[in-house]
């Protein structure tokens, strides 16, 4: 059945899914085609009569990935540089002003979109009676390449895709009491990119005011570069390109495939088997003033309650393509860890040999590397996103998934995604439980993560009826819920590894 709502830009039709009134499609922001390329997002245009919401927009130029056979759902359909739309999902678009959770989707800041069947919040908005929306914006060179340095009139452009979201936040803000939802409780959350992308947020200056509570899931406040790196990324994408910096204007000229390629060409030179990621958010002086974390540790976002935390072996998912990892020696496993903090693989493989070897965990090379690589890429950035935003915020709790993946055969561990089927309520689904796992504990952590997140988006605390007590952060107790067969709080988990870090990062 139909549904129709009014917004600023004009009428809406979209149709009504179990109790659920959906809208899909929807402009938050002027295409950012043309003379748009690589500029900060404008606002959306009217439109006379009433616009079909029932088809998702285009999603961002990007790559083909192939991780369909461990994670389904991530498809992103028709792909377009005409890619800013969100998606309203909502129990109705009356005046009941209820919570508002806005989905960041992750993906490297280079792949995904809104309309991932992965990051389906159907199941959130009803079970919270809550409004749900889903944002695509801007990814890879697209996104986030410094031309300041060849074209004076781009200074934004390295932070475009960041700057799109927050351009999809104001509309939030403006338009949601037309859906039933307050725009006055608007909480952000994210997975991977998406996670890095809200801590982001919390310290992006323009972002200020357009939410009151943030969600970073694997992934923190320090995932940027700063300008002198996004210049010579931007110098090699223009020479994969074969243009000339004097001649830069041509950029305007290519088809977005083009520059999706050369975007391509150049990560494999940079990444190296890395987590480097060339094409990510750059301090730039105007749009980020300063990394993030330092805003963060400032109080920027002072008034902002936040649930940040990992999974517990992020990095067994990307050591999939990373024969080389699974096969490390010890020396292969000091050197590459040096390679990647230098002047410490020595010291930090020894401090985790002893920290685990202390638990009885596995200490061969490779379960020493996908733990360090885990720490240095995911927990440790969110631990010090948890302290910098404890100290001014006191409504900051800290997680930990342990739940361990069914695909392979266990082999995943509680890797990178895990979080998603219990926070979505999805484990039910055929795709979801072949990944996650299924059954009666299943369903639990489930209830457990995803009334977590409910209760936290209506009132800025986590605690429910079926949670254990989950206290908040501090750096004294350094309090972290384990979500995993056996749902527990422990005081400090993973010390040894923690304290491997001090100094370091």
């Amino acid at each position: 059945m139909a549904t129709n709502v009014e917004i600023a830009q004009g009428r809406l039709t979209g149709f009504e899914d179990e109790g659920l009134e959906v809208f899909l499609g929807i402009p938050f922001a002027k295409s950012p085609t043309g003379a748009g390329r690589f500029r900060p997002p404008l606002p959306p245009e009217p439109w006379a009569g009433l616009r079909d919401a029932t088809r998702y927009g285009c999603s961002a130029p990007q790559a083909a990935l192939q991780l369909e056979q461990v994670m389904p759902g991530f498809d992103v359909g028709e792909q377009s540089e005409d890619c800013l739309y969100l998606n309203v999902f909502t129990p109705a678009a009356d005046a009941g002003r209820r919570p508002v959770l806005v989905w960041i989707h992750g993906g490297a800041f280079t792949l995904g979109s809104g309309s991932q069947k992965m990051y389906d919040v159907r199941g959130l908005a009803r079970q919270g009676e809550l409004v749900c929306v889903t944002i695509n914006y801007r990814l890879g060179a697209l996104a986030f390449t410094h031309l300041a340095g060849l074209d004076a009139s781009l200074d934004t452009s390295a932070c475009a895709g960041i700057q799109d979201q927050a351009a999809a936040l104001r509309w939030v803000r403006e338009n949601i009491g037309a859906f039933g939802g307050d725009p006055q409780q608007v909480t952000i959350f994210g997975e991977s990119a998406g996670g890095f992308s809200v801590g982001t947020l919390l310290g992006l200056p323009e972002a200020r005011g357009l939410f009151e509570r943030a969600i970073p899931q694997s992934g923190a406040a320090h995932l940027t570069q700063d300008a002198e790196a996004g210049a010579r990324i931007a110098r090699l994408l223009v020479s994969e390109l074969g243009i000339a910096p004097a001649d830069v204007g041509k950029l305007w000229e290519l088809p977005a495939e083009a520059i999706v390629q050369a975007q391509q060409r150049v990560e494999a030179r940079e990444r190296l088997g890395t987590h480097s990621r060339p094409f990510k958010p750059v301090v730039d002086g105007r749009v980020l003033p300063e990394p993030p974390i330092d805003a963060i540790a400032r109080g920027l976002s002072a008034g902002v309650p936040v649930v940040v935390g990992v999974c517990r072996d992020e990095e067994k998912l990307f050591t999939l393509w990373d024969k080389a990892a699974r096969e490390l020696d010890e020396p292969g496993l000091v050197k590459r860890i040096d390679d990647l903090v230098p002047g410490h693989g020595h010291t930090l493989v020894e401090a985790y040999r002893e920290a685990r070897a202390e638990r009885g965990d596995d200490v061969t090379p490779y379960e020493l590397y996908a733990a360090i690589e885990t720490d240095r890429v995911f927990r440790m950035p969110a631990v010090r996103l948890a302290e910098a935003q404890s100290r001014h915020q006191p409504a900051t709790f800290a997680y930990l998934v342990t739940w361990e993946a069914a695909a392979m055969g266990g082999q995943l561990g509680a890797c990178h995604g895990i979080d998603l089927p219990f926070v979505f309520g999805n484990v039910g689904a055929k795709a979801s439980g072949l990944f996650a796992g299924s059954g009666p504990d299943a369903e639990r952590l489930s209830r457990e993560m995803m009334g977590a997140w409910i209760a936290f988006a209506r009132g800025g605390d986590p605690n429910h009826g079926e949670l254990v007590s989950w206290p908040a952060h501090d750096e004294e107790r350094r309090a972290t819920i384990l979500f995993g067969r056996e749902t527990q709080v422990v005081d400090a988990p993973l010390e040894g590894e923690r304290c491997a870090w001090e100094g370091i990062l």
